[in-house]
């Protein structure tokens, strides 16, 4: 019986422990090679340890499995090119980017320093730009080349990029700017047989635990985990497997046993005078559009 990812080879960001290492498993146990990336640092982003990546390297080598570890940061341009490397050097090929790494520095907007704001952006959105720029720079080198090309990036946002979440601005503004870049990659990159989509996931890691503990928290009568971050993981495998390729341009949202397609921002009522507006006259116009239009799901945490 073949396995759905055989033979791919895939790098995952932030592989060593959560939603990253149930990633890397559940590619290792479809038949992929697997590229395990993490800085082994705190929940914050802080320190550094080789250690948990090479755990589950030897995790996946006990399934009889391949895999190597990186400790490269994401955010570092050359170190997201080493990453990118490792793969191709290791196993001769990549075929799949999955972008999982990520830290909290909850604040209160008011409350934000420049280096929390600097710090997440740079692991959330130069992360995700990083290690997929150096990988499109492959897949286009093979592409002109005349080799086949079918190449998936897998991008991570959240339900705070997608309706913001209150004490998250930093972290939201990052996860938003991930769903924008998946929709504009998707366009762009068809071209050199590369697919790019995004998840939205809610499960149990080291960043949910300390703010959602009791809804979170792990049944104790056996019945089905919802918040499990293994449940995650089945959609993220088969979008790298070649049979998700005539999937492009998504935000699915999932957890537990749910998989959902977002809906995104979609032009909405509008109302043209065909002339320039007066000042005076814009209160009435958008208080119409907005009798029209549906009301805004709420922000997390209001």
């Amino acid at each position: 019986m073949s396995q759905l990812c055989e033979g791919r080879v895939v790098i995952i960001t932030g592989a060593a422990r959560g939603i990253g290492r149930a990633h890397a498993l559940a590619y290792a146990r479809e038949g992929a090679k697997v590229v395990v990336n993490d800085l082994g640092g705190a929940a914050d982003g802080t320190g550094s340890s080789a250690t948990p990546a090479e755990e589950v390297v030897e995790e996946i080598r006990a399934l009889g499995g391949e895999a190597t570890a990186n400790g490269d940061s994401v955010a570092d341009w050359d170190g997201a090119g080493r990453l990118v490397k490792t793969a191709i050097d290791t196993f001769g090929r990549l075929d799949v980017v999955v972008n999982n790494a990520g830290f909290l520095r909850d604040r209160m907007f008011v409350s934000t320093s420049e280096q929390e704001w600097d710090a997440v952006i740079n692991v959330h959105l130069k992360g995700h730009f990083c290690v997929s720029r150096h990988a499109c720079e492959y897949w286009r080198g093979e592409s002109k080349a005349g080799h086949p090309v079918d190449a998936r990036i897998i991008n991570t946002s959240s339900g705070a990029g997608l309706q913001g979440s209150v004490g998250q601005s930093t972290y939201s503004a990052a996860k938003g700017g991930i769903a924008s870049l998946t929709l504009v990659q998707a366009a762009e990159l068809g071209r050199y047989g590369v697919t790019a989509n995004a998840i939205a996931p809610a499960a149990r890691t080291r960043m949910t635990e300390a703010v959602f503990a009791d809804d979170m928290a792990a049944p104790s009568d056996g019945s089905f985990d919802e918040a499990a971050p293994e449940n995650i993981s089945p959609l993220v495998v088969w979008l790298g497997s070649t049979e998700s390729r005539d999937v492009t341009g998504r935000v699915f949202e999932v957890k537990g046993g749910m998989i959902g397609v977002s809906d995104g921002w979609r032009d909405g009522p509008t109302i043209d005078k065909g002339a320039r507006w007066e000042p005076d006259e814009v209160g009435s116009a958008v208080a119409d559009l907005l009798q029209k239009a549906p009301a805004p799901q709420k922000v997390f945490g209001t």
